[in-house]
């Protein structure tokens, strides 16, 4: 069976939007992280909660972007990090967004999957960057013709 050609996605901008790392929600990662807390840096690992809550549209919705559905399992294959500097608490943050790629591949695995790559970048109310992150997905087709 043949499968429509990925929609083009790359370059489309995430609506973004503003989130406030709490003292509570610092120390509550802190702990679960196994980190003592600080009432005044949060973990680092915090720009993921930070970047994937305030990205402006619901996994749901970056996915049907893609022409894709969660229930068909996509698959979060690679994720890097570029730490500015330290994130503050109590402290709002904007984030920013856009879809870096959308790229059709052979899959031993799966057949055919669309390897969604997106970024996220976490601002101060200066406006400078304090975090990026970038995220890979792994999106299976199925019914596509195997590698």
């Amino acid at each position: 069976m043949d499968l429509p050609n990925p929609p083009d996605v790359a370059g489309a901008r995430l609506p973004g939007g503003r989130y406030r790392i709490t003292r509570e929600e610092a120390a509550l990662f802190a702990e679960a992280v196994g980190a003592g807390p600080d009432d005044r840096v949060a973990h680092p690992a915090f720009f993921f909660v930070a970047t994937q809550g305030a990205m402006g549209v619901s996994v749901d919705e970056l996915l049907a972007m893609c022409a894709f559905k969660a229930e068909d399992g996509p698959l979060l294959t690679n994720m890097s990090a570029e730490l500015d500097a330290p994130l503050e608490v109590d402290a709002d943050y904007d984030v920013t967004g856009e879809v870096v790629s959308l790229v059709r591949k052979p899959s031993r695995t799966f057949g055919t999957v669309d390897v969604l790559t997106f970024q996220l970048d976490l601002l101060d109310q200066t406006r400078t960057r304090v975090a990026r992150v970038t995220n890979t997905w792994m999106l299976p087709r199925r019914g596509g013709q195997g590698a």
